[in-house]
């Protein structure tokens, strides 16, 4: 035993060793964790941690033709990789921030610095809100609305029309009015804002998705699992509203409901 440790150089086996094996456990727990139903890249990272195990093993073992050749295929495979799997990976490392917390501290960290604050939903804007949800469920007309807090959401509002408007519930209303040509995407609200409306979402890879979630759930979820915001849905079939936060959906039972999930994004001073 004592032998086959030492080929591997655990012969002398100390605090740092198990720093070390902690910290890499720690990094493969939240990668799997962060791709959690996203088969493409968790396979990716699979075959690669195989080849980084190999080559180990084979240097332990002093096998230099398969050292050579499994260094020379990890330096073109790991180049390959980056080129074309960029949107993926973007996807997993966004993921592993916003659910590890790294994104949320470190923006907090960022807006301390400038003195920058984050904008909030007043009460009143909360109940407009509230009521043109409301009124929308029980027209069965369907609607994607997001609502921001430390994550920018600058990249979705360039594929969608700006706005600079007041949350209103008729404006809402009338954005999502089937006949209406914004009503096809996502509207984003920032603090008291409606800031841009017939928004694109990225859509989540996940296959355990249940079947009557239509495509805005999947666009809800796909975004709350690369950033920290809420998203509200209706749905069109049935008019029932859900309330999707990191990457789960909440059905909401009724208004009250949804107004005490609101509250939570309420300034303090009102």
């Amino acid at each position: 035993m004592t032998k086959v440790l030492g080929i591997f150089g655990f012969l002398s086996f100390g605090w740092a060793d198990i720093l070390d094996i902690l910290m890499v456990a720690i990094i493969i727990f939240l990668l799997f964790r962060s791709l959690r139903g996203d088969s493409t890249v968790l396979n990716i990272v699979l075959v690669l941690v195989f080849l980084l195990v190999l080559q180990a093993v084979v240097t332990a073992l002093g096998m230099r033709m398969m050292t050579a050749l499994l260094s020379a295929l990890l330096d073109v495979g790991v180049l390959a990789v980056l080129i074309l799997f960029q949107p993926e990976i973007r996807h997993m490392l966004n993921r592993v921030a916003v659910q590890s917390g790294i994104a949320r501290r470190s923006g907090q960290l960022f807006n301390r610095l400038l003195g920058i604050k984050e904008e909030t939903m007043g009460s009143h804007s909360a109940e407009e809100l509230g009521e043109a949800v409301r009124a929308m469920s029980a027209e069965k007309t369907g609607a994607l609305i997001v609502l921001q807090h430390k994550s920018s959401m600058e990249e979705y509002m360039e594929t969608g029309d700006r706005f600079e408007a007041d949350i209103n519930r008729r404006l809402i209303m009338n954005i999502f009015f089937k006949n209406s040509p914004l009503h096809d995407g996502a509207m984003i609200i920032v603090g008291d804002h409606i800031a841009a409306a017939r928004c694109q979402l990225p859509m989540t890879n996940r296959t355990d998705i249940p079947a009557h979630y239509g495509m805005r759930h999947r666009a809800a979820i796909g975004l709350s699992e690369d950033t920290d915001a809420d998203i509200i849905v209706v749905s069109e079939e049935t008019g029932n509203v859900s309330f999707v936060r990191g990457g789960e959906i909440h059905t909401v039972q009724d208004m009250k409901e949804l107004r005490q999930l609101l509250g939570s994004l309420m300034t303090k001073e009102e």
